[in-house]
Formats: C-alpha cells, structure tokens, sequence
C-alpha cells in the first residue's frame, strides 16, 4: 500500500482505504485511534460508532483488524467491542496502549452517563464521565470485561472536574516500562461565578502505570494556557537526555506544547507553537515519534534532504549516541476550518519553530487523525520508516468516513516544503561535530 500514491494536479497523495463509512441509516463513526502491533505485524483501528454525527450520540466502541503483509494490510471486517462499555453510559474516546514488555493491550475509554453532552457538564460542573479500560492478552483477538478507575484512581478529584477525557488516539510507552494514557480535565475554577454557569478552564495531563497496568495514577495537569485533547511522545535528545514531550489541542489559533522531566509526573509550562495552526475551536492532531535515520534514504535535488541524512550520519556514528527522536504530527491545516489534512516534521520537538510542513495528504474535508511507526526490516537492505495514519475524512463533510493511509520517511521529507530554520540547526551541529573530531 505505500508503495503506491493518486496524484491530483500537481499533489502527491498516499494511497488509502476507506475503513469505516456513514450509514444512510445517520450511524457515523468518529474518533480514530490506531496502534500496531510488532509481533502479529498488526494493525488495530479503532472508533466510536455513533447514532447520529453529534458527541451526545455516541453509543459503542466498535474495531478493525489489519495484517500488514509489507506491501499492502489485509483487513478483517468490522467487530463491536462489546465489553467495552457500562451499562446506561456511552462508550467514548478510544486510546490504546501497547505493553511491549508484556505483550498486553489496554484499551481506554471514557463512559458517559446517557445522552449527557460535555456543555452540559461543563455549565453545571455535574461530572457524570467514568474512566474505563478493557485489556487483551491475545494481540486483539479477545478482550477482557470493562474495569472502571474512576473512584480507585481519581477519587475525590473528581469533584474538581467538570469533566475530563483521555486521547483521543494512542497512549505510548516509555523505556522504563511506564505506560502513559494522554488525559484532559476541565476544572472547576469557580462553580457560581454567574450565579448560574460554571466557570472552567482545561489542562491536559496524563494517567500512568509503572506495573504494567496493574496500578494506575494521574501527574499533574499543564498550566497556561489552556489545552484539551493531547498525545505524548518519549523523546530522546541529542546530549542523552529524555523527555515526555506533550502535544495538545487548544483554541488560541494555534497548538499548546510541553515537556515533562520525570516522566510526566510535572509538565513545564506550555508554550503556543505559531507554526501548528488551529481553526477557531481547535481539533484534535497526533504525534509519533521515531528514531532519526541513520542511513542514506535515497537521493534528492533538494539540498535540504541531503543535509538530513549527511548530518544524522556523521553526527551518530562517530559517537555512539542513541539517535535523537524526531516528531511527526498530523492535522488539518486551514485556520478557518477542519480542511486539507496536513503532516509535520519537527526534528527538535521542544522547539516550537522547529516544525517544517504540511504535506497535504488528503485534500478536503478532514479532522481527528492518529498516526502509527513502522520500521519494516530487511535482510539485505536499510531499516525502511514508514508512518500509518487513521483519519476522518469525506467529500461533503469531514466525518463521511475514517481513512487508513501509509507512507515512507522518504516521501514525507520528499513533500515537504523548505525550511530554512531546519537547515540552519542542521549545519550548526554538523559544525559542532567537526570541532569535536579535531578534538
């Protein structure tokens, strides 16, 4: 499948396959989120299956199943996750982890009381949201009952929050083994402010298990500005050091960032990265982060390209570092709406000017998307990266249909626009090596 792309005018497209589509009937499935799985060399997209388009109608949680066979995915139909939910709530908000240590899945959601919207919870600061996970111990094949955190884990807290969510999309696992579930709550400021409405504000933050999913907590919740849905990304910097970086939705007409030094416990204050847009209310993105090649891709006129694999090179080898982790983020990219899904590149995530994008990807109408790495090896040749995305898409509207796309390392870097900050920092560290070697 990636080996092949629709070219429209002069635009390059990855080719895609439509997994799930609206029923005449007003069914709608939203909300994407996408792991895969090393192992089974599987894929696993997962969706809300709503009665109508709005929030207040979601109803199950629904899954399909995707062997990768290298040059294309074979998919399985589409299965209901039937214990994926309690009885009398609504079933929301898909966010999976994998646990490569035990090779377990956990599948999160949150549980909402009947048809209760978020505007509703967050007017009369009412929480009726529950926190619930099922697991599976056979690569998706099977899934446990529903377990519900929400008094173990949150407990009083609880009644701070208007409500609260996780994801969308995938959680991530750190090198420790500790697990991470990217979270948001909407806290009550003040709760008869105008004598009627409750007054809110939004901070992302996460849940995380250091025992393989047996014992759950929450870090603290980003400060200003404000941020909503969000996913994290483990990066690995160049002097060694390791972060939990945290890239999360907001509506301040741009993305909100932050960083974690121990391991999301605390996140630093969040920065606004001009260079992400948001359109007025926000939209959910995804992030994925992958270890910075090591080898010659392939050939480019662009200078840019070439700097890229020259500097990784010279700069890892001769060192032994581990590779710096480099950052891809998808989005829609107009200001004015949810249109023209774009992908980002960020080859030094805690710098907010560090982005260079978008490679439209899909032309028209777009919103959630959640993004999955891939490093298919080979006997005889370079590790290939390839990146899998997940997204809502239609001709109409952006929620006619979810996509499932695949793309190399290759094309993306081949697509993007210039960047010359990204050029700058590359040659500066390139200098920097070579006064080390004179060393």
């Amino acid at each position: 499948m990636f080996s092949c792309c629709g070219v429209m005018g002069s635009q390059y497209f990855p080719a895609r396959s439509v997994l799930f589509q609206k029923q005449l009937s007003g069914v709608t499935y939203r909300v994407p989120a996408l792991i895969y799985l090393p192992r089974s060399s599987r894929f696993l997209a997962f969706c809300e299956e709503r009665l109508m388009p709005a929030d207040a109608q979601a109803h199950l949680l629904v899954i399909r199943k995707g062997v990768f066979h290298k040059n294309y995915v074979e998919w399985n139909d589409m299965q209901v996750l039937s214990t994926a939910q309690l009885h009398g709530h609504r079933s929301m908000n898909p966010c999976p982890v994998y646990d490569e240590f035990t090779g377990k899945i956990f599948l999160f959601f949150i549980a909402v009381l009947g048809h209760t919207s978020e505007s509703y919870q967050l007017i009369t600061g009412k929480n009726v949201t529950r926190l619930c996970f099922v697991s599976s111990s056979d690569q998706g094949d099977t899934w446990s009952s529903v377990t519900d955190l929400t008094k173990t884990v949150i407990g009083d807290t609880i009644k701070e929050w208007a409500t609260f969510a996780v994801g969308p999309g995938h959680g991530t696992q750190l090198k420790s083994g500790r697990l991470i579930i990217p979270a948001y709550a909407y806290h009550i400021d003040c709760r008869h402010c105008f004598g009627r409405k409750c007054k809110t504000s939004s901070h992302s933050f996460c849940f995380y298990s250091d025992t393989h999913g047996n014992v759950w907590h929450f870090g603290e919740a980003l400060a200003a500005p404000e941020s909503v849905e969000c996913q994290m990304v483990s990066v690995d910097e160049e002097d060694g050091l390791n972060i939990l970086y945290c890239n999360a939705r907001s509506t301040s007409g741009c993305r909100v960032q932050a960083v974690s030094f121990n391991n999301g416990a605390v996140f630093h204050d969040g920065q606004l990265v001009q260079k992400l847009v948001e359109p007025r209310n926000g939209c959910h993105g995804s992030v994925i982060g992958f270890p910075a090649p090591l080898y010659q891709l392939g050939q480019s006129q662009h200078s840019l390209r070439q700097s890229i694999y020259r500097t990784i090179a010279a700069l890892m080898s001769p060192q032994n570092f581990l590779p710096p982790t480099w950052v891809v983020y998808t989005h829609p990219t107009w200001l004015n709406g949810r249109r023209d899904l774009g992908v980002y590149l960020s080859l030094l995530p805690r710098d907010p000017d560090s982005w260079s994008g978008p490679w439209v990807i899909y032309d028209g109408p777009s919103a959630y998307s959640d993004l999955a790495y891939i490093e298919v090896m080979s006997a005889d040749a370079p590790p290939l990266t390839l990146f899998a995305c997940l997204f809502e898409n239609g001709t109409r509207t952006a929620y006619d249909e979810i996509s499932f796309c695949i793309f190399t390392l290759y094309e993306l870097i081949n697509n993007l626009p210039p960047n010359n900050y990204r050029d700058r920092e590359l040659k500066k560290r390139r200098r920097v090596w070579q006064r080390c070697c004179v060393c």
